[in-house]
C-alpha cells in the first residue's frame, strides 16, 4: 500500500489535534508529543498516540525520523499550506466553489463586531495595494 498525497488526504479531528502539536514544537517523538497534547486531551494514552502518528504517516501526513530513536515525526506541510488546502476543499464541497459564499456565512454568525472592524480594516488596506 502506498501512503496517500499529503495535499489530497484529509486529517480527521484527532490527526489536527496532533498536527497543532507538531506544528508547536517541531518534530517530536511520541512521548513528547503525548505530554504535550495531555493538557488538551488528557484521556489520550501514550499508545494511542503512537499509533497515530504510525497512521499519520502512512497517510503521508508526517514524516519519520528513523535514524534515531526514539523515532522523531514532523508534519510533511506547514501549518498554513495545509490550512489553505483543508478550507479550499470545503468551500468545494459545502459553498459549490464560492469563497463569498464562505465569507458571508462566517460573517453572518461567527464573528464578532471587533473582528469585524480589523477585516474592514484589512479589506481598505488591501484595497490600497491593489
Amino acid at each position: 500500500m502506498t501512503p496517500k498525497n499529503a495535499a489530497t488526504a484529509r486529517p480527521t479531528t484527532a490527526e489536527l489535534d496532533l498536527l497543532q502539536v507538531l506544528w508547536r514544537l517541531g518534530a517530536a517523538d511520541a512521548k513528547a508529543v503525548h505530554e504535550a497534547l495531555l493538557p488538551e486531551r488528557p484521556e489520550a494514552t501514550y499508545a494511542t498516540v503512537l499509533r497515530q502518528l504510525q497512521v499519520m504517516h502512512g497517510k503521508g501526513l508526517l514524516d519519520r525520523d528513523e535514524s534515531q530513536r526514539p523515532q522523531r515525526y514532523a508534519p510533511v506541510h506547514a501549518q498554513d499550506k495545509l490550512q489553505q488546502s483543508l478550507v479550499k476543499d470545503f468551500i468545494s464541497r459545502a459553498f459549490a466553489g464560492s469563497g463569498k459564499a464562505l465569507v458571508l456565512a462566517a460573517l453572518k454568525n461567527h464573528v464578532s463586531a471587533k473582528e469585524r472592524a480589523e477585516i474592514r480594516q484589512l479589506l481598505t488596506k488591501n484595497g490600497d495595494e491593489a
